[in-house]
This record gives C-alpha cells, sequence and structure tokens, in this order.
C-alpha cells in the first residue's frame, strides 16, 4: 500500500504542475478536477497504510517533486503532448494496480476495495485525457516512462 500511496503524492505533483503549464482553461479546470479526484485515493491509501501498521514512504517529498518536475516538462511540452502523458500514466497505474489485485490477499477485502476503485477511477482518467485531445506518445518515451515507474515503486517498497 505504500508503493500505491507514493503513486498518489506523485499523481498530485503531476496534475498540479500539468494544470499550472496549460494555457488552455478548460484544460487547466480538467486537470485540477483530476487532481481533486486523486485527493480521495490519497486518503485512502493513506488509511490503509495506518490501517495495516505501515508507514508512508521517507522519501514522499522527493516523489513530489520529482513527479511535479516531470509534469511541468510535460506541460511545456503543449497540451496534447501532457494529455498524451496523463493518458500513458495511468495506462501504467492501471496495469500496476491489477497487478496488485492479484497479489493482494483474498481476505483483505478493504485494501482490495480501495484498489478496485482507483483501478476503475484511473482508467477513467485516461479515456478522459484521449477524449481530450491526447498525442500518443512515441515508443522510447513509454519505456522512459516504465523504467522511471519501475525505479519509484521498487524503491518504495521498501524506503
Amino acid at each position: 500500500m505504500r508503493v500505491n500511496h507514493v503513486g498518489e503524492v506523485c499523481a498530485q505533483a503531476l496534475y498540479q504542475s500539468q494544470a499550472l503549464a496549460s494555457r488552455n482553461p478548460a484544460l487547466r479546470a480538467h486537470f485540477a478536477q483530476a487532481a481533486q479526484e486523486e485527493l480521495d485515493h490519497l486518503a485512502w491509501t493513506r488509511e490503509r497504510l495506518d490501517a495495516l501498521g505501515g508507514r508512508i514512504s521517507l522519501l514522499t517529498p522527493l516523489w513530489y517533486g520529482g513527479a511535479f518536475a516531470i509534469g511541468s516538462l510535460a506541460g511545456l511540452a503543449g497540451d496534447r503532448i501532457s494529455l498524451g502523458f496523463v493518458v500513458e500514466t495511468e495506462r501504467q497505474v492501471e496495469q500496476h494496480l491489477a497487478s496488485h489485485l492479484d497479489r493482494l490477499p483474498a481476505e483483505d477485502t478493504a485494501s482490495r476495495a480501495v484498489v478496485a476503485q482507483m483501478k476503475e477511477e484511473e482508467a477513467r482518467h485516461a479515456e478522459e485525457a484521449l477524449a481530450a485531445g491526447a498525442q500518443t506518445l512515441p515508443g522510447p518515451a513509454k519505456a522512459v516512462m516504465r523504467l522511471v515507474a519501475k525505479l519509484m515503486t521498487s524503491t518504495a517498497h521498501y524506503v
């Protein structure tokens, strides 16, 4: 659940930075709404961590700052690319959450409910970004994103 919490910290930073960089008022509102929904995910993962006797990552400020910088770069590249970044990010997160559902114990219904709801909402965020005009990112950009995500999830699991 700590890894999921870090993901939600990063989602906050990504959406906030992309909203700041967007030149389109409707898109800024879209990013702000998505960030608001991600606040729910952040709260849910924190509650589950607390209930399970876990702790948040010791690197939380670093995760936020790094994600804010990445989101800023995506936003500065233009709205269509920024939206493409959202699509790819949310699809990778959806896959990550699906793998967590496969590994969570069946009896941990509370964690399973949180992860399932988050997975559903992340998929919706990707679809909304597509509908708003997302540009498909090139393969190498997607590969770098997967590599960064793997590094983040591996580190956050322990630290």
